[in-house]
């Protein structure tokens, strides 16, 4: 039995990738659903990741609704990898992290890889990493994929985020 956002991420990538549109906000929804908060979908075929959209912040009027749109996102618009086709369907194995809002960090030791994600900043330039990721493990690797995700240099001072998520398979 999945978990009632994970079935709306996969109705809502089934419907655009078989029928090229967008499924509408089900009447009925969870609590979590009607709330706002930044949601990531990650899309895994074979244990290999094959797509991965998020917002940190909401950008939808709930998170029913920022699923829709990751989902299908992380199907047909995630730069590194081709859409995904129809008869791949079946063997997507979908994940939903739903986002709190992220708080400032002043230093590296109030950041742990596998409770928190990491969000740096320089400028307009950000990167994300969501928190306990297969061989990421510590606070500092974290932050280097960031910095590299978001073509900031290892010299240049950066502003850190964390934030938790409530991950649902």
């Amino acid at each position: 039995m999945t978990h009632p956002l994970v079935d709306l991420a996969r109705k809502a990538i089934e419907v655009f990738i078989r029928k090229g549109r967008i499924l509408e906000v089900p009447s009925a929804l969870t609590e979590e659903m009607k709330q706002k908060a930044g949601v990531f979908v990650s899309l895994h075929k074979m244990e290999d990741l094959r797509g991965c959209i998020g917002t940190f912040m909401p950008t939808q009027e709930n998170v029913a609704k920022e699923i829709i749109m990751n989902a299908i996102s992380a199907a047909a618009r995630d730069p590194r990898f081709s859409p995904v086709e129809e008869e791949e369907l079946d063997d997507l194995e979908i994940s939903v992290d739903v986002l709190s809002a992220p708080e400032p960090v002043k230093d590296i030791s109030e950041l742990d890889a596998k409770k928190y994600g990491v969000i740096v900043s320089a400028g307009p330039r950000r990167g994300l990493l969501l928190p306990d990721l297969e061989g990421v493990d510590t606070p500092q690797q974290q932050i280097a994929i960031c910095r590299r995700k978001a073509g900031i240099s290892e010299k240049e001072p950066v502003q850190l985020f964390k934030f938790v998520v409530k991950r649902y398979h």
